[in-house]
């Protein structure tokens, strides 16, 4: 016999199906009464173990519609290619992946002049409390929330660069207008860390409990100076990043 809790046997054997395919993605459960009658088990036994799955983030509830298994359409991030000049762009990086994935990108803006938070103004080399320029991106994928993008650009820049304080898109993207001023980011570097969602992040990417966010900062740098700081904050079950260093010859397939 099990030493495990009834709740856990149940979501075990429930995870293990999903797991199988037997309940694929966007398929419903069966009820909380049919589960109640195959594992042998109170409704609130039955219910702590859907609930489990539902703090994991593979099944969502909704009032008087029962359990879903939720559908993860992951995309993946080509780390090192994204913002590169060097490869070619059908308007900003973000659409241009999205699209090149076979998928239908939107975002919409929010700009502002704003103080420079400590963490920022310590990568930008800014006085915290300096003005910085906020570009927001809420982005989306196939109409699904994905991402966040607060990027912060030292108050410097706004003289050379005045599209920086515009509303709205920047058509051929951030990077590409600044090196057309002759502000080219050289090179630049990253930090990924993963945490729980604040509340206002899990209201902006629609994600359900125990899900992560992965955060992904990124410094970029235009000779001796940071010309910004991005920090995307991407939903942990629907993103995956890659990077591509070095001699790959031996990953093709030709």
């Amino acid at each position: 016999m099990s030493k495990q809790p009834k709740y856990q046997q149940v979501a075990d054997a429930l995870r293990r199906e999903i797991s199988d395919g037997q309940f694929p993605p966007g398929s419903r459960l069966p009820s909380e009464n049919d589960l109640t009658v195959r594992f042998s088990a109170s409704r609130n036994t039955v219910r702590a173990g859907l609930m489990q799955l539902v703090s994991e983030g593979l099944i969502s509830s909704s009032q008087g519609l029962g359990y879903e298994v939720r559908s993860h359409e992951v995309f993946e991030l080509n780390a090192s290619r994204f913002e590169n000049l060097n490869f070619p762009q059908e308007g900003d990086a973000y659409n241009t992946d999205v699209k090149n994935a076979g998928r239908r990108p939107h975002q919409t803006f929010r700009v502002e002049l704003m103080p420079a938070p400590a963490a920022i103004a310590d990568r930008l080399k800014v006085q915290p409390g300096s003005t910085v320029v906020l570009r927001f991106c809420h982005r989306f994928v196939d109409d699904v929330p994905w991402s966040t993008q607060a990027t912060y650009y030292p108050e410097w820049l706004i003289n050379d660069a005045p599209r920086l304080t515009e509303p709205g898109d920047i058509a051929e993207g951030t990077t590409r207008y600044l090196a057309s001023l002759g502000i080219e980011q050289g090179g630049y570097f990253d930090e990924i860390a993963t945490r729980m969602p604040t509340p206002e992040e899990s209201r902006l990417l629609d994600m359900s409990a125990g899900v992560p966010v992965l955060l992904w900062t990124r410094t970029g740098y235009a000779g001796d100076r940071p010309i910004r700081c991005t920090l995307t904050t991407m939903r942990g079950d629907l993103n995956r990043m890659n990077y591509e260093i070095g001699d790959l010859a031996g990953r093709s397939d030709t």
